[in-house]
């Protein structure tokens, strides 16, 4: 398959912000071109567009099956798997936030409602430790309990909703900065003492 050079550009890029976000170049500039594939396409000629080697692009697929955001497709008279990336953005950010959640938050809040039990327990955690722990907490849970109510929001609806987003927060009220002067520092709401 012959890239033009803005799919290129795109390709590379995406390859570069998956580093950011933790994901193996390879595999963020596989999911990029067969995002930008107008039809599926056989692992070798993936191996072959991106100059990568074939068993780094097994790997790379598989990682991307792992999250769900490619899936196989056969093609007649061709023995050979085909891979189909989601063409709907909404579904792409859906999937890779379902899967995020169920890698690092979950498991986190596991971690951090085990602890908040375990410090009952603890006599050698100071109290200030102790809050700042329970705050962690509170916010993981917050970001959980939204991403459930709003997970199942049609995209339309979900766009509506960020679209509202900076009315919603003037709404009910100003920017408050914490000591430091870079953002509201609480996650309850609720004022705090002098």
């Amino acid at each position: 398959m012959n890239l033009s050079p803005t799919m290129q550009k795109y390709i590379l890029h995406w390859g570069e912000m998956g580093t950011r976000w933790g994901v193996n170049r390879t595999v963020a500039q596989i999911h990029a071109l067969l995002f930008l594939s107008n039809r599926p396409l056989h692992a070798e000629e993936i191996s072959e567009t991106l100059g990568v080697a074939r068993s780094n692009v097994s790997t790379s697929i598989k990682e991307l099956q792992s999250w769900g955001l490619l899936r196989t497709v056969h093609q007649l008279g061709d023995r050979r798997d085909h891979f189909l990336a989601h063409s709907d953005v909404w579904d792409i950010f859906r999937v890779i936030v379902e899967e995020r959640k169920r890698r690092e938050i979950d498991p986190t809040l596991t971690v951090l409602r085990e602890c908040a039990l375990e410090a009952d327990e603890d006599a050698m955690l100071e109290a200030a430790t102790r809050a700042k722990m329970d705050q962690v907490l509170g916010f993981l849970e917050i970001l959980s309990s939204a991403y459930d109510d709003f997970k199942h929001l049609p995209p339309t609806t979900l766009q509506r909703f960020l679209k509202a987003g900076g009315k919603v927060a003037r709404f009910f009220g100003g920017d408050e900065r914490d000591d430091f002067g870079v953002g509201d520092a609480r996650f309850d709401g609720k004022p705090r003492q002098p």
